[in-house]
């Protein structure tokens, strides 16, 4: 598969991006989640809104894949003790800042407004888009996510322990082999990847940029963003929610949490899924995603 990567200054950084689809149609932003890159998400997706007649952007986060690198090292017990006293917690970068990488990217394209959808980290980022620059979305979407309210159920040991633990080396096969692990401690239980699958997947994410020390200051920026629920009880956008119900890393009640923190906001359980995107879901995913999308664009010129 050849990807056609640019890369633009966007919110003061360099973004990493690809563009597809019609320049005319209306733009879906693929917003990644906690340490991936845009290689990480399936062409079926992709190709599936593009064929819905969509302008599909996928980017890589600040501190993964190509895009700008940043520095400094966050101390997280003194983030988590910040945000648990209410203090704003030190630390090199915000979700908010990740936001605003999103529109800045939007900015760069010289597009107005888009539709966006985030998995995982990628849909806490949305959430803030939604928060912050609602005046950019046509609507939002936020797969396998949380709202970062301290009060629901946290992630299952197991879970933890293969997100956290580190690879035995750095080497090319070490690093694939530990990702491989990882996975399939938090895939959908319903639709597992073959060993085949699975090693071609972690494999490009790898030869796209393999940069563990952005993992340390992405999850500074989780930690330190707390709850968010409050704020989500402000937003007026068109919001779909989607979560599996067999998610061991992000449990279900966190897609409820944000469900029912959005005013409106329409909420979709799918039986057998984890914490990924299986390919044999990406039509439903397609089906979800564009109806909603149509739906908040009739919506407005209705307005």
């Amino acid at each position: 598969m050849t990807v056609n990567m640019k890369t633009v200054k966007a919110n003061g950084i360099a973004i990493n991006y690809e563009d597809r689809g019609p320049a005319d149609a209306t733009p879906i932003l693929f917003v990644n989640g906690y340490t991936s890159t845009m290689m990480s998400w399936p062409e079926e997706l992709m190709e599936g809104l593009r064929e819905k007649g969509f302008r599909v952007i996928r980017y890589d986060n600040r501190d993964v894949g190509k895009s700008e690198k940043l520095s400094g090292l966050p101390k997280m017990p003194d983030v988590a003790a910040a945000v648990r006293e209410g203090r704003k917690p030190e630390m090199p970068y915000t979700l908010a800042d990740m936001a605003a990488d999103g529109i800045g990217l939007m900015d760069a394209l010289g597009i107005p407004k888009a539709h966006v959808m985030g998995i995982s980290m990628g849909g806490m980022i949305v959430q803030r888009m939604a928060i912050h620059f609602p005046e950019r979305l046509l609507s939002v979407t936020s797969i396998m996510s949380s709202t970062g309210n301290p009060d629901l159920p946290r992630a299952s040991e197991e879970a933890m322990k293969a997100l956290q633990a580190q690879p035995e080396s750095e080497e090319r096969e070490a690093v694939i082999r530990h990702r491989m692990k990882g996975r399939r401690v938090y895939q959908s239980p319903a639709y597992p990847m073959s060993d085949e699958a699975l090693y071609e997947r972690c494999a490009r994410e790898f030869d796209h940029m393999y940069y563990p020390e952005g993992g340390v200051r992405q999850y500074a920026a989780i930690i330190g963003d707390g709850s968010r629920v409050e704020e989500l009880r402000q937003v007026r956008l068109p919001f779909l929610v989607i979560h599996g119900d067999s998610d061991p890393l992000v449990p279900p009640a966190g897609g409820e949490d944000t469900a029912k923190s959005v005013p409106g906001a329409k909420h979709v359980v799918i039986e057998g899924m984890g914490h990924d995107l299986p390919v044999e879901l990406c039509p439903q995913y397609v089906d979800l995603i564009a109806t909603h999308a149509r739906a908040a664009e009739q919506k407005a010129a209705a307005e």
